[in-house]
């Protein structure tokens, strides 16, 4: 396969698991050519890479930029903004699993929470739904807590880790 093939390939299917991570597929096709870029690029190098308009580029930008995966770039003498990703995929994965969690299940947690300190009026519907927000609660949090501890980890420690659990 030759170099531009792949790098189409990798866009294309990098855009398509970026839905997985809750971001559309422009945004993330715009990440992944940053990724595979060996220099920060401009917005209308990104539009000409990826054909696609200034305000589509502009818009998942910022998306990215909020996202804290991609940086801005000044470039002394350069009036355009430039941009680059983080090329550290144990950085990048932490960031992603960081930003879901805050948009995910911080939000979830905070509605069981409140549910949770429902009064029951002792209906059957009522110990119903007080039995499945403990359980819901309990496993966000189980899974806020592991999402902490990945967040705060180091790569070796945490592959250790998962090793010694595969065994």
């Amino acid at each position: 396969m030759k170099y531009t093939e792949a790098k189409e390939e990798l866009i294309q299917a990098w855009g398509n698991l970026g839905y997985s991570w809750g971001l559309n597929k422009t945004m993330a096709q715009i990440h992944a050519l940053l990724m595979v870029s060996p220099r920060s690029l401009s917005t209308e190098e990104i539009m000409q890479e990826l054909s696609i308009s200034r305000g589509n580029a502009n818009m998942n930008i910022r998306a990215l930029l909020d996202w804290g995966i991609i940086s801005r770039i000044l470039i002394p003498g350069e009036r355009k903004e430039y941009f680059k990703s983080e090329k550290d995929i144990w950085a990048l994965a932490r960031q992603v699993a960081k930003e879901r969690r805050k948009r995910e299940l911080e939000p979830i947690l905070k509605v069981l929470r409140e549910v949770n300190d429902v009064q029951s009026d002792g209906s059957e519907e009522a110990k119903e739904l007080k039995r499945v927000v403990k359980d819901l609660k309990n496993f966000a949090e189980k899974s806020d807590g592991l999402l902490e501890t990945f967040i705060k980890s180091e790569e070796s420690w945490f592959w250790n880790v998962v090793l010694k659990i595969m065994k």
